[in-house]
């Protein structure tokens, strides 16, 4: 009787041993069902996780699985997913709030996110303190404080002795330089141009949608893998890079932008961090590989102190990620006004990274207007920004400071853009406009630049005939330039010109147009024969503001008045509603682009950067 029960106990002890087996393959089942149904970027974690926690989401991964219904025939795809609970369990402290899309695994890698979050940590502070010096320097202004080059740096300027560390060989003659967007098309097109360089813009010639940012980083990671070519799915012509393509360069955002798709313990990260965080960690060895280096444009900085953060971004960069030193280069945009009085502390801040300055004209503008916004003096409300000319008063200074500058510090120095586009149908004018583009960049040349801007690939050997037959050699470097003496005032002087309705009435058709199409995701948008970026809307809204804060009389007696801006608004979208359709008007975003250029256009207070609150409604 014994042994029969023994033998009744052993059977029952082996069933129960074989259920905890099966049970156990089961759980493996799903934990590698799960595993293979996540997807590769949310970095799920590794078997390290807790039991209990993997319990808990394979059996609801894999019922996701088995139940989904199939797709009718017609019926809208499901919404792509959310990162944000993948991401908070791949990086500590890191969350993603953006869709993911096709791809986007491949960029936004659990090593990626981890150094995306590490810049953070380390720079986001001191960013935001520099934020903070901006807006009390412009209260200053604001109550009536000019510009002036800072006394506590003269000991720089007045040293002779420093220069700028060597520039790469891809880098030394810069003639002409192609500017757009990153998508897949105009990448390869702008390569191909015949441009010596191509400045991939992450910035003004970009709407920041997530899909835009994330596929942008897509193709510059297939280029470098030499995966950039592609074959049209509608008209089906084949896109291929040349045997001799230009040399990027990509600009980051500036500053100022967030990137609210992606958090670090709790707070959104820098829009720059963001764009030059990825860019360099997935591509610069590929780069360093075919003997050219990260190359970046740098935007909007307003002071040294900015322009040193980068310097420390750039250092903690190569170390962590093992680049040779001063592998990183940087060309930096001098579009503020704050930073035309600081350009030889920035090179010298910069000075192990950077290759040379730019002048950006358009956005110079508006920051001039931005500067002076709410000033009581009103000598410094600007004519129509078509009478605000390079070649004379301040635009005329600073170009001739920023070519003194670079060359005395060894530096080179690059001209302003060049926005015309082919008017196809009017050989004429077509041939107007492209006379204007000579005799630009002749002056261009002249005042010794060592390199200019376009934005079409038809003006690249426009600009290129001018400076091969006036600039033969690389660049003119050697060109110092010293008695070239410009002084506070200089870059002060208002242009000579008239206000007129004409000019009030095209910021307001241009300004909307802009915006409407940066919030259908398309940030160079060619309008009236010129390709313009957001710094043409930031100074048609800047100029509308100041008008109007002044009262200023327009030629032909009408005064610049709320009023006068609601009647002219609706009148002028009237004429776009003709010049674009109808059809097309009701099917764009023209409700939210107008209210955001009314609220801009009336606000009591001067809003620093459309960008910001039109970011908002893409976000």
């Amino acid at each position: 009787m014994k042994a029969n029960k023994r033998k009744k106990n052993n059977r029952g002890a082996a069933a129960r041993q074989a259920a905890a087996r099966k049970t156990k393959r089961k759980a493996a089942k799903s934990r590698r069902a799960a595993r293979r149904a996540a997807p590769k970027a949310s970095g799920a974690r590794k078997r390290t996780r807790t039991s209990a926690r993997k319990t808990k989401r394979a059996p609801v991964r894999k019922a996701k699985a088995q139940t989904r219904p199939k797709a009718k025939a017609g019926a809208k795809k499901p919404a792509a997913k959310t990162a944000g609970r993948a991401a908070s369990g791949a990086v500590a402290g890191v969350v993603l709030r953006g869709r993911m899309g096709a791809r986007y695994e491949e960029i936004l890698t659990r090593e990626a996110l981890s150094f995306l979050a590490e810049l953070h940590r380390r720079f986001d502070g001191k960013r935001r303190e520099l934020l903070a010096a901006r807006a009390a320097r412009q209260k200053r202004f604001d109550a009536g404080e000019l510009p002036e080059f800072p006394r506590e740096t003269k000991h720089i300027r007045d040293d002779d002795s420093w220069r700028v560390a060597s520039v790469p060989a891809d880098l030394q003659d810069r003639r002409v330089e192609i500017t757009g967007p990153v998508d897949r098309k105009m990448i390869v097109n702008a390569l191909n141009s015949g441009a010596t360089h191509y400045m991939a813009d992450f910035e003004d010639a970009n709407s920041p949608t997530w899909a835009n940012n994330l596929e942008g980083q897509i193709n510059l990671k297939d280029l470098w893998a030499g995966k950039i070519d592609f074959t049209d799915a509608r008209t089906k012509k084949r896109y291929a890079v040349g045997p001799k393509p230009a040399v990027l360069i990509v600009r980051p955002r500036g500053w100022h932008l967030p990137e609210t798709h992606l958090t670090v313990d709790g707070e959104p990260i820098s829009g720059a961090l963001f764009d030059f965080g990825l860019y360099i960690f997935h591509n610069a060895k590929p780069l360093l590989g075919k003997g050219t280096g990260p190359y970046f444009y740098l935007p909007k900085l307003e002071s040294s102190k900015e322009a040193r953060l980068w310097n420390e971004v750039f250092l903690f960069t190569q170390e962590r990620l093992g680049l040779p030193a001063r592998s990183i280069k940087a060309t930096v945009l001098i579009e503020t006004l704050p930073a035309a009085f600081e350009m030889e502390e920035i090179l010298w801040e910069l000075r192990e990274h950077i290759a040379g300055m730019n002048a950006g004209r358009w956005d110079y503008i508006f920051s001039f207007i931005k500067t002076f916004a709410k000033s009581k003096d009103a000598r410094y409300v600007l004519p129509d920004r078509s009478q605000v000319v390079m070649g004379e008063a301040f635009l005329g200074a600073y170009a001739s400071l920023l070519v003194r500058a670079c060359h005395r510090r060894g530096a080179h120095a690059m001209g302003g853009m060049a926005a015309q586009i082919p008017i196809k149908n009017d050989p004429a004018a077509n041939e107007a406009a492209f006379a204007k583009v000579r005799a630009d960049k002749e002056r261009e040349v002249r005042e010794g630049y060592d390199g200019t801007w376009v934005a079409h690939p038809d003006l690249v050997p426009v600009a290129k005939e001018v400076f091969d037959r006036l600039m033969p050699q690389p660049n003119q470097v050697s060109r110092q330039r010293l008695h070239v003496n410009v002084l506070r005032d200089d870059l002060l002087k208002i242009h000579a010109g008239s206000k007129t309705e004409a000019g009030f009435r095209l910021n307001i058709r241009v300004g909307v147009q802009y915006i409407e199409a940066w919030l259908r995701g398309r940030g160079a948008v060619p309008i009236y024969n010129l390709m313009e970026d957001a710094a043409t809307a930031e100074i048609s809204r800047a100029q509308i503001w100041q008008w109007l804060k002044y009262g200023a009389e327009l030629e032909g007696g009408v005064k610049a008045t709320p009023a006068f801006f609601e009647r002219a608004l609706q009148e002028e979208m009237q004429v776009v509603m003709r010049e674009v359709g109808a059809a097309n008007y009701a099917r764009g975003r023209f409700p939210d682009a107008v209210k955001l250029f009314r609220d801009l256009s009336l606000s009591d207070e001067f809003v620093p950067f459309l960008t910001i609150p039109a970011y908002e409604l893409i976000a």
